[in-house]
């Protein structure tokens, strides 16, 4: 399959991702100019886990942007759908089995997760969300494991908020991101489905009425990079 649609089979997408995870890290930085780093750090810091706090990172793919959340003495899980992606973050982290290097990594579907209600005082997903077939329901899921009063953060691609730099944004993503993806020896057609999960996932505006209606209240976003991708925070009611 090297066409997106936003309606396909988790088993499929696990499957692309599987593809691509030795090389998904390097890709990610390469195509988005290093920007995924400060995107990482400005997660990390909305999320503001401090110790004895538990997090969630879901979508954590290798676990690359798990390990900033345990800086301040919280504990994370890294829970991703992709096995392959799993896999290479527990080698990646120095680990055997399910853990890398003290770090946990979890298979989970974010539409049937497999932790207890209440559990974790944050939850977070970045570029991940849009690989969800039910957003709704995903993020009804993560409410119910947040406790009462934690936090969610979202990290999503977004819309450009420059109509001028908008249509530049978008012929990158549809023309030359796969093309780079493939020299860099990844799986193109995964970065091609990239591209069109991108340009066909909702605004800011409409996610935040989503993350309402899902039961999280006090929803707020700020946009990264000209709104390339935006950060959305919301917090479970007391």
């Amino acid at each position: 399959m090297t066409r997106a649609q936003l309606d396909k089979k988790p088993d499929e997408v696990a499957a692309m991702f599987d593809r691509t995870a030795r090389r998904y890290d390097l890709v990610n930085d390469v195509v988005s100019l290093g920007q995924v780093r400060l995107w990482r750090k400005a997660v990390a810091d909305a999320v503001d886990a401090g110790p004895g706090e538990l997090v969630l990172d879901l979508g954590a793919g290798t676990g690359t942007s798990t390990v900033a959340f345990t800086t301040l003495g919280a504990r994370a899980i890294a829970s991703d759908f992709s096995l392959g992606m799993l896999r290479t973050g527990v080698r990646r982290h120095g680990g055997n089995g399910l853990t890398g290097g003290g770090l946990p990594f979890v298979a989970g579907d974010a539409l049937r997760l497999p932790f207890a209600d209440d559990a974790f005082d944050a939850v977070t997903i970045s570029v991940a969300l849009r690989n969800v077939h039910d957003t709704g329901r995903a993020l009804r899921e993560m409410l119910r494991v947040t406790r009462p009063g934690g936090r969610l953060v979202i990290l999503e691609f977004s819309h450009v908020a420059f109509g001028a730099f908008d249509l530049v944004y978008r012929e990158y993503l549809m023309r030359l991101l796969p093309k780079v993806a493939k020299v860099f020896g990844s799986n193109d057609d995964s970065y091609e489905y990239l591209a069109e999960s991108i340009r066909d996932w909702p605004d800011q505006p409409t996610l935040a009425r989503a993350i309402q209606d899902a039961g999280w209240e006090r929803v707020a976003w700020r946009n990264l990079s000209m709104g390339i991708v935006a950060m959305h925070r919301g917090f479970k009611p007391a």
